[in-house]
């Protein structure tokens, strides 16, 4: 996840988690990669960037708000969010937005 996604042309939308967590790994590292691996299967992925200083911040993009509900759907995406609740994340914030522009160098 080192790499800045390469995104379409706007319009797209992006989720953005923001995080703080826990003591430990717990199996978190796992459970992030697979995510990963699941997002990137699932019909209107578009890409994904990650960062972890204090605050972790995970965006991912995708082609609709439909993609975006049907991987929240996803079974094992829900188990990772229920450990998450559980046991990862101390504090977290989810935000949706439209991508309406983009430039790059």
């Amino acid at each position: 996840m080192s790499e800045i996604a390469n995104t379409p042309e706007p319009p797209y939308y992006a989720v953005i988690f923001s995080s703080y967590r826990t003591e430990g790994d717990n199996g978190y590292s796992e459970m992030a990669e697979r995510m990963v691996e699941l997002a990137s299967e699932q019909p209107g992925f578009l890409g994904i960037e990650s960062a972890r200083e204090n605050v972790g911040i995970t965006v991912s993009y995708w082609v609709s708000l439909e993609a975006i509900t049907n991987w929240k759907k996803n079974t094992e995406h829900q188990e990772a969010q229920r450990l998450g609740h559980q046991q990862w994340y101390s504090s977290f914030r989810v935000r949706v937005a439209k991508v309406e522009r983009e430039y790059s160098i």
